[in-house]
Parts: structure tokens; sequence; C-alpha cells
């Protein structure tokens, strides 16, 4: 994962850079809202397809959109 200057995390915990990688496409599996990542650990990819939940701020500013557009 990236911190908020875009640097990879360090993990001290298990003694590794983490970061991450997406497509930035918020998905909807009928219960929750998700982006997908793929983890990385010092380069080596750990986890395919990690779903990190949406904010609710982005899920109500997308339920806004959505919203609009139905009118």
């Amino acid at each position: 994962m990236l911190n908020p200057t875009g640097n990879p995390i360090l993990r001290d915990d298990l003694g590794v850079q983490e970061t991450s990688e997406t497509d930035n496409i918020v998905r909807w599996d009928g219960e929750r809202l998700y982006v997908e990542h793929d983890v990385y650990h010092n380069g080596q990819l750990v986890h395919r397809k990690y779903r990190r939940n949406v904010t609710e701020p982005v899920a109500r500013a997308l339920l806004e959109i959505v919203n609009r557009t139905r009118q």
C-alpha cells in the first residue's frame, strides 16, 4: 500500500515494504462497494485482487451521481 505521499509503506511487523496496484474501478458484489488491489511485499506479489472497501464518503458521492443520472 502507499502512504499519502505515494511512497511504499514499511511494514515493520513483517520486515517488508508493502505496495499495491489497482485499476481504480469501483465494484459492487451485491453487498458492498470495493476496489481490487494487487498487494506486493518487496516487489513480490503476495495477494491478487485484494478487496478494499470504498469509504463511506466515496460511496455517498457515487450514490449522488447515480441518482442524478436517473432524473
